[in-house]
């Protein structure tokens, strides 16, 4: 893990050597990710759209047939949840109405009711052995993540804050659906906000990334090791696309 992290630390160097960016180069990223982790993080839940599809959606407000409406708001939803992000990126910290108003942006097209609230029926992840906390815990077991997750960024690298607030976030669970891309932006506020770049967790991965991430329940060393390969690669990434 120290090796992999030294890596990144050396990427997001160079990354920051070719700072400042100039506004054209810097809006054209913005969109660039805005584009990719909508469609990727989508994808990871099931979403039909393609990336371009996704693009066309976004940009160009245009519906693609055959695709339903559901997949169509989950686009804009997140779209818009990663607006709000990029406003956070110059805090410090998390807070509990960061994370309701990213799910609330995120989800009111598709269930007005239940978008920033937390659940408050029983929850189940399909496919895992371990079970999620009843909704009457979930108001303080978001308090105390709120409180670990600020507090271990005093201690730990970064990335790996971002992967524990991934994996803490998903096992408490707190909303009805969306949890997973509440996560990943979580993770990616967190890095934003530490001046490193987003990470990108391809579709073709999937499998390894829930495998990964049921493990994390006992031993979370290669979820933190898997995080950390996808902040890799989306570093090498930007570099190879917009700064070589």
């Amino acid at each position: 893990m120290k090796d992999i992290l030294q890596e990144i630390d050396d990427l997001n160097q160079e990354i920051k050597s070719h700072r400042p960016l100039n506004s054209h180069l810097l809006k054209l990223i913005k969109e660039y990710y805005k584009i990719g982790l909508t469609y990727s993080s989508n994808a990871l839940e099931g979403n039909s759209l393609t990336e371009s599809e996704t693009k066309i959606v976004l940009e160009e407000g245009i519906t693609i047939g055959g695709k339903s409406l559901k997949d169509h708001f989950e686009a804009v939803g997140h779209a818009e949840a990663y607006n709000f992000l990029l406003t956070l990126t110059k805090n410090k910290s998390i807070s509990e109405n960061d994370i309701l108003h990213l799910h609330q942006l995120l989800y009111f097209r598709i269930d007005e009711q239940n978008a920033g609230v937390y659940r408050n029926n029983k929850a189940i992840i399909t496919g895992s052995k371990y079970s999620l906390p009843n909704p009457e815990k979930l108001s303080s077991l978001m308090k105390n993540f709120i409180l670990k997750i600020n507090n271990i960024r005093k201690e730990k690298h970064p990335v790996e804050v971002a992967a524990v607030a991934h994996k803490e976030f998903v096992f408490i669970h707190p909303f009805i659906d969306g949890n997973g891309r509440v996560a990943r932006l979580l993770m990616n506020l967190i890095l934003l906000q530490e001046e490193y770049n987003i990470a990108i967790i391809p579709l073709v991965t999937r499998r390894e990334y829930i495998e990964c991430l049921e493990k994390a329940h006992e031993d979370d060393s290669d979820f933190l090791y898997f995080i950390s390969q996808r902040v890799r690669e989306t570093q090498k990434d930007y570099l190879r696309l917009f700064l070589k």
